[in-house]
């Protein structure tokens, strides 16, 4: 698994950890019961203090997403349907729809007609899906 950290985000370092091996695990990155680094392996490849990533997994634990095997290491949760999978989308999805909603505010854009133009693209999309599995 690979890690981006920013330093500058104002995000805290335990966080960013969290909240990429929650995206990793709601995409399939990472599969049910796959090894997450060791706390000494991450801490020294992202040049942060063992305490951050120890943080960090035990914010995972408790979240329920991974385990901690004594003697073995952390394990992502086999939980194959997990709500962890349908929250990680949401909040993607939430974040995308901030920025259109955003962009349509810049762009003078009201929310009558915001909310038609996301009727008609949902309409396009269904129907495209219907003719691919017409074909």
């Amino acid at each position: 698994m690979f890690f981006q950290l920013n330093f500058k985000s104002g995000v805290p370092v335990y966080l960013q950890i969290v909240a990429q091996v929650k995206s990793a695990a709601a995409s399939g990155a990472l599969a049910g019961g796959e090894a997450l680094p060791s706390v000494r392996v991450l801490a020294e490849s992202l040049r942060v203090n063992r305490n951050t990533v120890a943080k960090a997994y035990s914010e995972l634990e408790m979240e329920g997403v991974v385990e901690t095997r004594p003697g073995t290491g952390c394990f992502l949760k086999l939980n194959g349907s997990s709500p962890l999978r349908r929250a990680v989308r949401s909040e993607r999805l939430a974040a995308e729809i901030d920025g259109v909603i955003v962009q349509a505010h810049h762009s003078q854009i009201s929310d009558d007609e915001l909310r038609k133009l996301l009727e008609e693209r949902l309409e396009l999309f269904r129907a495209e899906q219907k003719r691919r599995k017409a074909d």
